[in-house]
């Protein structure tokens, strides 16, 4: 397995401390504190630790603290119901003390029923696109070096936006996008471990769409944005080394907040899980 890779299910994989709590590390992707799809990715793990036969179909978390890079994080896992069809949990993430996250997911067993689904939008496929870290080294030498950084570190994706964004320019777009990714390497077959992987992906890219409509860009250090809240609809299984559709839109964005809405397709056009987020979303003020 490509050692990338290898390095974030490794991360992605808790330490049991005793019943009901974990520690879990961290790792700089180059973002100013601790990423939060680490942090979500983490505390379903923690859950699902506490489960058995039932598979995660929701989450519902809240930041509440900026992670810190240095210190191991202690997921304690309150087993809150165990009925005959759902089980739910409550994780709390905590550092030096204090809370940083919390989360509730929800877990049921295997059942048939009633389906139906939105379609998948009429995009082009990942075939042919420029991957993100094909950013031209003319641009790169314009952002901020910690920006730099964040965009060109090795990752575990292939991520491929459907139209590549322009980080030099201040044009108000629609809040829309589209963005394939798939791991860089084959991944375990079991439901739980593409799971977490979704989780922890399903942080990136999905706020900033809330900023297209006001021409500002957050590599160019012209907003301010912090997750408050996720919430993780899991519809369908999926394997996350095969090709997935991001598709984003963000319906509002006020009192210094943004909200984005996220839906995961497979390349043949299953919706395999939806999400939301509001965050944080402050304009710098060039002085």
């Amino acid at each position: 397995m490509d050692p990338v890779l290898a390095d974030l299910l490794q991360l992605l994989t808790l330490e049991r401390v005793e019943d009901n709590i974990f520690r879990g590390q961290s790792r700089d992707i180059g973002s100013p504190q601790v990423y939060g799809g680490q942090v979500l990715g983490q505390a379903l793990r923690a859950a699902c630790q506490t489960v058995d036969g039932r598979v995660a179909h929701s989450l519902h978390a809240y930041f509440l603290r900026r992670g810190d890079m240095e210190a191991p994080i202690v997921y304690e896992v309150d087993r809150a119901r165990d009925g005959r069809s759902f089980s739910n949990r409550r994780v709390v993430a905590i550092q030096h003390g204090r809370q940083i996250f919390n989360m509730t997911a929800s877990f049921q067993i295997q059942e048939a029923g009633l389906e139906h689904q939105a379609e998948m939008p009429d995009v082009p496929g990942p075939d042919g696109l420029e991957d993100l870290r094909d950013i031209k080294r003319n641009v790169l030498a314009k952002l901020p070096e910690r920006v730099r950084r964040f965009l060109t570190i090795d990752r575990p994706f292939d991520v491929r936006p459907v139209d590549m964004p322009d980080f030099l320019s201040n044009e108000k777009l629609k809040p829309v996008k589209h963005i394939w990714m798939k791991t860089i390497d084959r991944v375990p077959d079991d439901k739980e471990t593409n799971q977490v992987l979704l989780a922890y992906v399903s942080d990136y890219e999905l706020l900033g769409t809330a900023t297209l409509p006001h021409g500002l860009r957050f590599v160019r250090e012209q907003v301010q944005m912090a997750s408050l809240d996720h919430a993780l609809w899991f519809h369908h299984p999926c394997r996350f080394d095969e090709w997935l559709l991001f598709s984003f839109d963000s319906p509002s964005a006020s009192g210094a907040r943004g909200l984005s809405r996220g839906q995961v397709f497979t390349r043949d056009g299953v919706l395999v899980a939806s999400t939301a987020q509001e965050g944080l979303m402050r304009e710098r003020k060039s002085s």
